[in-house]
């Protein structure tokens, strides 16, 4: 079911499927809430789901989508929907605006998740590169952009043998302006080091990590599962970037296995 958010200076939708304990779940860059269909339909058989488009993606227009901002955004659904705690992943730049939002409002969590992700702040070799795609998107257009960049996202075993699904990545992708992937790529150049939100953490957290990806290096991220005090750590093999499509059905049971241990906790 699709909802409207219409609350003083957030304006969006979102997916809401499902009863029960709330998982709500946050797409990266480049993407909309879509990219979770497969983890929205499993596990709104166990939970109730809520999947929204961050501004600048999907049914949501462009807004400030520093990680903050969009966190104050998912903070005004849960609000609107009057829900008081929820477990939150967060998929690559979803996951800076999980981190965002369990430093604004820890009490909320139950837990969350990092989906191939990284509390960890842009080096400067990462926001080179991010600015070299900007200068890319602003010379050759987004279209040119999204099917350079995007297949990589997939390691090159999956990539050769559903090149179908890639495909189908790549189109929604087109989808995206380049106005909404300069913003995200200039709010994720300037987001903070936030592993002082995984020490202080009162909830446990998730660590999904791709051994191919490239986009999130495995090396960068597994000196951080030891930080919070109760961690979940999964290492796909033969997996990049994109763990939720790549390998989802392992995915939709890491998942749901993490949410019922968050609302046990």
């Amino acid at each position: 079911m699709w909802k409207e958010l219409n609350s003083g200076n957030h304006k969006g939708a979102y997916r809401d499927e499902g009863q029960g304990k709330v998982v709500l779940l946050l797409h990266g860059f480049g993407e909309d809430g879509s990219v979770w269909e497969n983890q929205q339909a499993y596990l709104s058989n166990y939970f109730r789901v809520i999947v929204p488009d961050l501004p600048g993606s999907g049914k949501s227009p462009l807004a400030d989508v520093s990680m903050e901002a969009m966190a104050d955004f998912v903070h005004a659904i849960l609000l609107q929907e009057k829900l008081v705690q929820v477990t939150m992943i967060g998929h690559s730049m979803g996951g800076y605006v999980t981190l965002a939002f369990a430093d604004k409002h820890p009490e909320m969590l139950q837990g969350f998740g990092l989906f191939h992700s990284t509390a960890l702040p842009d080096n400067e070799e990462k926001k080179e590169g991010r600015r070299k795609s900007i200068r890319m998107i602003e010379q050759y257009g987004a279209d040119a952009f999204v099917r350079q960049t995007l297949p990589n996202m997939f390691a090159a075993a999956f990539r050769e043998a559903q090149p179908q699904r890639v495909e189908e990545y790549i189109r929604r992708g087109l989808a995206a302006d380049a106005a909404s992937l300069i913003a995200y790529y200039d709010a994720m150049i300037q987001r903070p080091d936030r592993t002082a939100v995984l020490k202080d953490t009162k909830t446990p957290v998730l660590f999904i990590i791709g051994k191919d990806d490239t986009a999130v290096p495995p090396d960068s991220v597994l000196p951080q599962v030891t930080i919070p005090p109760v961690s979940s750590v999964h290492i796909f093999e033969n997996v990049a970037h994109m763990g939720l499509w790549e390998v989802y059905e392992a995915s939709n049971i890491i998942l749901q296995q993490f949410v019922t241990f968050c609302q046990r906790s």
